[in-house]
C-alpha cells in the first residue's frame, strides 16, 4: 500500500491537524515526520478544540497506528504534558503510539540555547518559537545530539552532562549563562515517563506495516515556505518542511509515495520574521486576523495576514509534486465584497513574473492582483458543496486554472463536520 503525504503549501498554520484528522479514518498509520513542539496542530469535533505539538494527529481515533519518526525533535516534558491531556480527556493513546528510537532529545539547554541565540540577534530576529528546536537540529546536524534510544543506555546521565558541557561553552561566548538547573528535575521525571512508552525502530515498523498492505498517512508540520532548503532563507524552520522530508523522516523510500495533499488557506498568514509579499498592513489585514482567530496556536503570537498568493503556492506545488489542494478557513472572508488575489510580481526593474525569486529580492518586489468578487455568505451553515455561492466555487475554478491542480476540499469551519469534499 502506499503512503500519502500532507504538508502545509504557505508559512504554516494552514490547517494541517484538521485535515489530518478528517482523513485519518482512511488510513491504518498516521507519521509524525519533522518538527518538534514548535509545531501546533489544531483538531475541533464535538464542540472541543485539541491541539497536539508532537503527537500525531490521528491519535483520536482507536484503529489507528501512530508513529513520532525519526526526523522529529522531541520534547520529553512537552510530550509528557500532552498525553496527560490527552488521558484526561479520555483517550487511550497506549496502545497504539510508536515513538522513533532515533528522534533527537530536546534538553532544557537547547530551549536555553534558543533564546540566548535569539536575543544575540537583536534586530533581525528569525523569530524563533524559542522551544529549542534550532539548537537541537544544530546538535543533530553536528553529531553531538541525544536521540530517544540514548535513555536506554546505562550512560545517558553522563551523555547528558557533556551535553550541556557544550552548550554551556556555547552560552559563554555570549556571556550569558543556561540557568536550567529549575528545569532540569522537571526533564528528568519526563525521561523516566519516556522509557515507559513504546520506543522502536519506526523505519522498520513502517515498511513492514506497508508491506502488510497498510496504508500510510505522513504528517508534516509547519509549511513548505519555511522549508530549511527551498523556504525564505533564513527565516525558516531548521528541517525540511516538503514531501522530500517524509522520506529521510520516516526512513521510506520515494517509490512508496502516492497522494501529495497540499493545504493552504483561502488567504495567507505568516508567523516571525521575514519576507511576506502580499502582507496587509491595514484594517483589512486586521479584518483576516480578527475573523480568523490567527493568532499562533503554540506561542499566542498575532499572525502576520495577506491575500493569497499564487506565485508561492505554484513554487511549493512543483516542489512537492501535489496532488489536490485543500482549502481551508474560506469562510474566514464571508465578509468581504471584493477577494484579492496576487498572480504574477512586479520586480524593481518593472518586469513582471510569476516565479518566486530569491529571497533577497521578496523584499523588494510588488504583488500583483487579479479582483474576485466576495460571496457575502455564512459558509458555516454550508453542508452540501453544491449549496457553495457562485462566488466561492468561481474563486475555487480560479484558483485551480492558475495552479493547474485540483481543489478536492474546501473548509467552511472549523469543526470536523465543516469539511466540504469537491467531488
Amino acid at each position: 500500500m502506499p503512503v500519502d503525504v500532507l504538508v502545509g503549501l504557505q508559512w504554516g498554520d494552514e490547517g494541517k491537524g484538521k485535515i489530518v484528522d478528517v482523513l485519518a479514518p482512511t488510513y491504518d498509520v498516521v507519521a509524525r515526520f519533522q518538527g518538534g513542539p514548535n509545531a501546533g496542530h489544531t483538531l475541533t469535533f464535538g464542540g472541543t478544540k485539541h491541539v497536539l505539538h508532537q503527537v500525531p494527529s490521528g491519535i483520536f481515533h482507536p484503529h489507528i497506528i501512530n508513529v513520532v519518526g525519526n526526523g522529529v525533535v522531541l520534547d520529553p516534558v512537552v510530550f509528557r504534558q500532552e498525553l496527560q491531556k490527552l488521558t484526561d480527556r479520555g483517550v487511550n493513546w497506549e496502545k497504539n503510539l510508536y515513538i522513533s528510537r532515533k528522534a533527537q532529545l530536546i534538553l532544557p539547554s537547547h530551549r536555553a540555547l534558543d533564546r540566548i541565540n535569539e536575543e544575540a540577534r537583536g534586530g533581525s530576529k528569525i523569530g524563533s518559537t524559542l522551544k529549542g528546536i534550532g539548537p537541537t537540529y544544530q546538535d543533530k546536524i553536528g553529531r553531538t545530539g541525544l536521540r530517544v534510544g540514548d535513555i536506554l543506555l546505562p550512560d545517558f546521565q553522563e551523555r547528558y552532562q557533556q551535553a550541556v558541557s557544550r552548550h554551556t561553552t556555547l552560552a559563554e561566548f555570549h556571556g550569558r549563562g543556561l540557568e536550567i538547573e529549575e528545569f532540569e528535575a522537571d526533564f528528568f521525571s519526563a525521561v523516566e515517563f519516556l522509557r515507559t512508552l513504546k520506543l522502536t525502530d519506526t523505519e522498520y515498523l513502517l515498511n513492514d506495516l506497508l508491506r502488510q498492505g497498510k496504508n500510510v498517512l505522513a504528517e508534516g508540520a509547519q509549511g513548505s515556505m519555511l522549508d530549511i532548503d527551498f523556504g525564505t532563507y533564513p527565516y525558516v524552520t531548521s528541517s525540511s518542511t516538503i514531501v522530500a522530508g517524509a522520506c529521510t523522516g520516516l526512513g521510506i523510500a520515494p517509490r512508496h509515495i502516492d497522494k501529495v495533499y497540499g493545504i493552504s488557506k483561502a488567504y495567507c498568514t505568516r508567523v516571525g520574521s521575514g519576507p511576506f509579499p502580499t502582507e496587509l498592513h491595514d484594517a483589512v489585514g486586521e479584518q483576516i486576523r480578527q475573523a480568523g482567530r490567527e493568532f499562533g496556536s503554540t506561542t499566542g503570537r498575532p499572525r502576520r495576514c495577506g491575500w493569497i498568493d499564487l506565485p508561492a503556492l505554484r513554487y511549493s506545488i512543483m516542489l512537492n509534486g501535489v496532488t489536490e489542494i485543500h482549502l481551508m478557513k474560506a469562510d474566514v472572508l464571508d465578509e468581504f465584497d471584493e477577494i484579492q488575489v496576487c498572480t504574477h510580481y512586479q520586480l524593481p526593474n518593472g518586469e513582471q513574473t510569476d516565479h518566486l525569486p530569491d529571497h533577497g529580492d521578496l523584499e523588494k518586489l510588488t504583488p500583483i492582483y487579479k479582483s474576485l468578487p466576495g460571496w457575502r455568505t455564512d459558509l458555516q451553515s454550508i453542508t452540501d458543496p453544491q449549496a457553495l455561492p457562485q462566488q466561492l466555487k468561481d474563486y475555487v475554478q480560479f484558483l485551480e486554472q492558475h495552479l493547474e491542480v485540483p481543489v478536492s476540499i474546501v473548509s467552511v469551519g472549523p469543526d470536523r463536520v465543516s469539511t466540504l469534499h469537491m467531488s
